[in-house]
């Protein structure tokens, strides 16, 4: 049986992919600074992706780890370069690309020979859309890890997901009507139609975490946002 940690599981992405290895029998421990409650057949630990001690001790006590997955999220950064605000930018990159290479770096030495590592950054790393230059600047980063850690690291795999466009409760600062008349807007744009759920995107986060034959590899699962004009 394959034991999974995902680092950011409580995330809507994180936690979907976790009941989606749960639900394949592999045993998954989610670690989060506010873990709530969990489906059953996960297992919940309280630990900051910041605090390499932590990760450390916990990847330890659950070694050796087949599968480690890192969510963390970093959503802020978002605005044209007039009013680009570097301390905004750096707040981002401290919530999300340094808490990854420390849960990298921790978890190395805890990891299963071999081991799949997933990362999951974003399509703002390869689209074109205005505003988007600070958190795409983020999200590079973390896709950058990839290719250069697949040849450091192997055997084991390294592997990272670019999702588009997702409805989870990162949009609820908008009022309800707002929200839905901009997915439906962004739906008519996209040439799949329809703005990814969690579960695609966690769906994308198993087949890279699992199939053993694929590395350096960075999968977009965006609904072809890439190629619309919003």
């Amino acid at each position: 049986m394959s034991t999974i940690l995902i680092v950011g599981g409580t995330s809507v992405v994180g936690l979907a992919a976790a009941e989606r290895l749960a639900a394949s029998g592999a045993t998954v421990h989610v670690a989060s600074r506010n873990p709530g409650p969990l489906a059953a057949g996960l297992t919940a630990h309280r630990v900051d992706g910041h605090d390499a001690e932590a990760v450390a001790r916990l990847a330890a006590e659950i070694a050796p780890i087949d599968a480690l997955i890192v969510t963390l999220a970093g959503s802020e950064g978002s605005g044209r370069l007039a009013d680009l605000d570097l301390a905004v930018l750096r707040g981002a990159f401290e919530a999300k690309f340094w808490p990854t290479l420390t849960v990298l770096q921790a978890a190395l030495p805890h990891l299963a020979e071999p081991a799949s590592i997933t990362l999951v950054g974003a399509v703002s790393a390869h689209a074109a859309m205005p505003g988007t230059a600070r958190i795409g600047a983020l999200n590079a980063a973390v896709e950058a890890l990839v290719r250069p850690l697949a040849a450091e690291l192997a055997p084991h795999r390294v592997n990272a997901v670019s999702p588009g466009l997702i409805d989870t409760p990162w949009w609820d600062g908008l009022a309800e009507e707002d929200r839905q008349a901009w997915f439906s807007a962004a739906a008519k744009l996209l040439p799949v139609g329809h703005v990814s759920s969690a579960d695609e995107i966690a769906e994308a986060v198993v087949l890279v975490a699992t199939n053993p034959s694929m590395t350096g590899s960075i999968l977009n699962i965006d609904g072809g946002v890439r190629f619309a004009r919003f």
